[in-house]
């Protein structure tokens, strides 16, 4: 099960190079249920996410996820196939000073300028307790337009200003 809070980023940490850095894309054969690929730096993932019987609450995300390694041929077939644009970013993996991790995503192409970070929780409580450092933005846990799934759809950033792809 996959327990995380998504915001929005009021401003970068400094020194990014310090943190560890993954180079993905990835994209969708399906989004309800969720049936992704992904690449992270040269690891190959098949991924099914779904919110089928999992009651979140307000500003958190549940979801029930099971991920699977895929050889790099395996994810190129696939790549083909994906529905509307595949995502690139940078995910850099940042250590909170409450023990959290946050996972800080920049991403590029189609959704450059678009930046944010997920923390996950290992249960719904630890996840209501959360306080958030005083760098990251809004939490946009709801906000279906920051699902990645959602990004995959559009062509650009104007969903944010405009409220569709």
């Amino acid at each position: 099960m996959e327990i995380e809070k998504k915001f929005l980023v009021r401003k970068l940490p400094e020194n990014l190079t310090q943190y560890s850095v993954k180079h993905m894309e990835q994209g969708y054969l399906c989004t309800d249920p969720v049936l992704r690929i992904r690449k992270s730096n040269d690891r190959y993932i098949l991924t099914y996410k779904s919110r089928i019987g999992l009651e979140g609450q307000e500003g958190v995300r549940v979801n029930q996820e099971i991920e699977a390694p895929l050889h790099k041929d395996g994810y190129e077939h696939l790549r083909r196939k994906v529905d509307g644009s595949l995502i690139i970013k940078d995910r850099y993996i940042i250590p909170l000073p409450d023990g959290h991790t946050g996972e800080l995503d920049i991403f590029h192409g189609v959704l450059e300028g678009l930046v944010f970070i997920e923390v996950e929780f290992v249960d719904q409580e630890d996840a209501q307790r959360f306080e958030p450092p005083e760098w990251f933005g809004d939490n946009v846990s709801d906000d279906h337009r920051y699902s990645n799934s959602f990004l995959s759809t559009c062509k650009d950033l104007s969903v944010f200003s405009i409220g569709k792809c």
